[in-house]
């Protein structure tokens, strides 16, 4: 399972999307392996300006898994947000928590973000 953030997300909907990030989601898809979380239903909503747009997110809202955003999630997210600070490298708070949706619940994450390559990095630091 891999949590597909945002970021992939806007590549793959795109029609000009960057064709590897594309074909990256669409494999996840074709696999059964790609997952939502709340937050990225949240920000993909907020870009949903079209009235295809508004309906491609329903339409993947209702066949995708969505990770919940327990205590736990939210506890991983505190700790996260505490290992960036003490090394110096701030996250957008969405990041953090997406992070840690996939974290807590033992999924990849697929991002085209840069942040998500530094968050990686402390997967095991907050566990």
């Amino acid at each position: 399972m891999t949590l597909v953030d945002t970021s992939s997300w806007i590549q793959y909907l795109r029609r000009d999307g960057e064709a590897e990030m594309k074909e990256k989601v669409r494999s996840l898809l074709l696999d059964g392996a790609a997952v939502l979380c709340p937050v990225v239903i949240a920000e993909l909503w907020m870009g949903a300006g079209s009235k295809k747009d508004q309906d491609d997110l329903t339409d993947l809202s209702a066949v995708l898994r969505c990770l919940q955003m327990s205590e736990e999630v939210w506890e991983c997210s505190f700790r996260l947000a505490r290992i960036c600070r003490a090394k110096g490298t701030p996250v957008p708070s969405s990041d953090l928590m997406i992070a840690s949706c996939a974290f807590s619940h033992g999924v990849k994450t697929l991002a085209k973000d840069k942040h998500f390559e530094t968050l990686e990095e402390y997967r095991d630091l907050v566990r």
